[in-house]
Parts: C-alpha cells; structure tokens; sequence
C-alpha cells in the first residue's frame, strides 16, 4: 500500500494563452469554418458547398463545438423546412488574424516546395523507389 497523495497547497499556475487559443481551433475543419465565416453569415448548406470534402456529421459536431467555445452563432430562420445562419462573433473574429498568417506561411511553403521538388507523378515517383 503506498502513501497517501497529499494536497497541493500551491495555486495552480495561470493558464498558458497560447495553448488557450490554441484549443480554440482544435478539431478538423475548425479553422477552415471559421475562414468560411468571416466574410458573411452562411448556411449549413452553403458551407458544405464551401468546404466540399468535409462530411455532414463532422460539420455539424464542428459548428457545435465552435458554438459552445463562443466563436460561432446560430440564428435559426423562419423558413420552411427551418435552416440555421451561422455566424462569427467578436472572439470569433479575432481568431482571423492568426489564421490568416498561418495561411501566407502555408502560401510560401508551398511555393518553396515546388520549386525544389521536381514535377514527377506520384505513381512514378513511387516505382522508382521501388
């Protein structure tokens, strides 16, 4: 039987900001949602069409969770059949900074890889390692 574990009797330290904001965006497609957002209120709908790879079930839980954390609103509309308007709010908002230089980072990586890796298919590229 080992020791009794005892109380800290230390506060625990503050948060850290960067892994705070950090987990504000965690998920897949969480950043790519709020891209879509920024420019204007959008539809469930219109957001598949923006992001055509993502599911159904993994845009709806992402929408939620971006809800809950204070990113996103939901305005349901008067419609028939009843659709929802999804929108940034002003913490939201203040993720699009980051994000956008986290997209002119990717731009040059992208760039710089392209002129050092020659134009080869990937299926070639393959049998030749093999």
């Amino acid at each position: 039987m080992g020791l009794p574990v005892r109380k800290s009797k230390v506060a625990a330290p503050p948060a850290c900001p960067l892994t705070e904001c950090l987990a504000l965006l965690r998920g897949a497609w969480a950043a790519n949602v709020i891209w879509y957002l920024s420019a204007e209120p959008r539809r469930f709908g219109e957001l598949r069409h923006d992001i055509p790879r993502i599911s159904a079930r993994v845009l709806s839980a992402r929408l939620r969770e971006l809800e809950s954390r204070g990113l996103v609103t939901r305005r349901v509309l008067d419609t028939s059949p009843p659709s929802a308007e999804y929108a940034l709010t002003l913490l939201g908002r203040e993720l699009l900074p980051a994000i956008q230089a986290i997209t002119n980072v990717g731009q040059k990586l992208i760039a710089e890889w392209e002129t050092r890796t020659p134009a080869v298919p990937i299926r070639a590229a393959r049998a030749a390692v093999k």
